[in-house]
C-alpha cells in the first residue's frame, strides 16, 4: 500500500460556487410577499393577484397566509391539525398526519401552511427576534383564542402584541400605545396611549372594566362610553373594534376610512406600482 496522504483542511468558503451569488431566495420571497399583500388588501381576487404577478393562485395564497392576512375554515382547519401533530411530530410526520386525519392530499396540506423561511424562534420570544410574517401569525393565533374565551389571559396575550400597532377611536382619530417594563424586567400593567405626540396613561383595570361589560363578543356597540363611562374608553373602544371583540355602527366604519392617511395610501400605491414592475421583468 502507499503512503498515506496529509490531511488538508479545507479553506474557509471553499466548495461549489453560486452560479447567482446576487440571488437571494428569502429576499425574493419578500417581495412576492409585500406585493400580493397589497393587492389583497386592494380587494382583488387570488386569481388577479396571480395575474398580476404571473403566479399560481395556490402559490399566491400561500404567500398571504405566511404573512399572516388569509383566513378561510380550511387553511385554520389545517393549520390547527397540523400544530396539534407537530407537538410530538416532525415536520414531515405533523404533514402525513394532518393529510390523512382530513383526507386531504400531502401537496394540499402544504398549500395552507407558511411558507418555512430563516430560524423560527419559539412562540414566547419577544417579536424583535421574528419575522413581519410570522408577528402576523402569532397576532392572528391569540386573536382566535381570544374571540373563542375573551378571558383576561387572552386580552393580555393580544394587548401585548398589538404594541405599536395604529388603531382609531370612534371618531377615526389614529393612536398607538406602548407597555413598559419595570426594574424587574416584568411589563407594567398599564398602556401609555401615544396621541399626536403626547402619553396617556390608561390603567389595565380600566380596559378589564370595559371587557367584563360586553354582552357578546362581535355584537354592535354603538358608542364607547356602552362599555364603561371611564377614562380613556375611547382608545378602549378602538382597540376591541380591532380586536374583533365588538362590532360599531356602519356610519362609526365610513369615518374611520374617511380619515385614513392619504400620504400612507399614496405609498402603497407607489410601492404596488413597483412590486409589480419588477416581477414583469422576471
Amino acid at each position: 500500500m502507499g503512503e498515506k496522504r496529509a490531511y488538508n483542511a479545507r479553506k474557509p468558503g471553499g466548495g461549489r460556487k453560486k452560479l447567482k451569488p446576487e440571488y437571494d431566495a428569502g429576499e425574493n420571497l419578500k417581495e412576492q410577499m409585500d406585493a400580493a399583500v397589497a393587492l389583497y388588501e386592494e380587494d382583488c381576487s387570488l386569481q388577479s393577484i396571480a395575474d398580476a404577478l404571473a403566479l399560481n393562485p395556490i402559490k399566491v395564497r400561500k404567500l398571504l397566509i405566511t404573512a399572516g392576512v388569509y383566513e378561510s375554515e380550511v387553511a385554520e382547519k389545517v393549520q390547527d391539525t397540523f400544530e396539534e401533530y407537530r407537538e410530538t411530530q416532525n415536520y414531515k410526520e405533523a404533514i402525513l398526519s394532518t393529510a390523512n386525519t382530513l383526507q386531504l392530499s400531502k401537496a394540499s396540506v402544504t398549500s395552507y401552511l407558511p411558507y418555512q423561511k430563516g430560524v423560527y424562534f419559539p412562540s414566547t420570544a419577544d417579536k424583535e427576534k421574528i419575522s413581519v410574517g410570522a408577528e402576523r401569525q402569532r397576532r392572528y393565533r391569540v386573536i382566535r383564542k381570544l374571540r373563542s374565551e375573551p378571558t383576561e389571559e387572552h386580552l393580555w396575550e393580544t394587548v401585548l402584541l398589538y404594541c405599536g400597532v395604529q388603531f382609531k377611536t370612534y371618531s377615526g382619530l389614529p393612536f398607538t400605545y406602548e407597555i413598559r417594563k419595570g426594574r424587574s424586567g416584568e411589563y407594567t400593567k398599564e398602556l401609555w396611549i401615544d396621541r399626536r405626540g403626547k402619553s396617556k396613561s390608561l390603567a389595565w383595570s380600566s380596559v378589564l372594566l370595559a371587557l367584563g361589560n360586553i354582552k357578546k363578543v362581535g355584537e354592535v356597540v354603538e358608542r364607547p362610553k356602552a362599555l364603561s363611562d371611564i377614562r380613556g374608553v375611547a382608545y378602549i373602544y378602538g382597540m376591541f373594534y380591532r380586536f374583533g371583540l365588538i362590532d360599531v355602527p356602519k356610519e362609526v366604519k365610513e369615518k374611520k376610512n374617511d380619515r385614513g392617511n392619504k400620504k400612507q395610501k399614496k405609498g402603497r400605491e407607489d410601492m404596488l406600482e413597483e412590486n409589480i414592475k419588477f416581477f414583469r421583468r422576471l
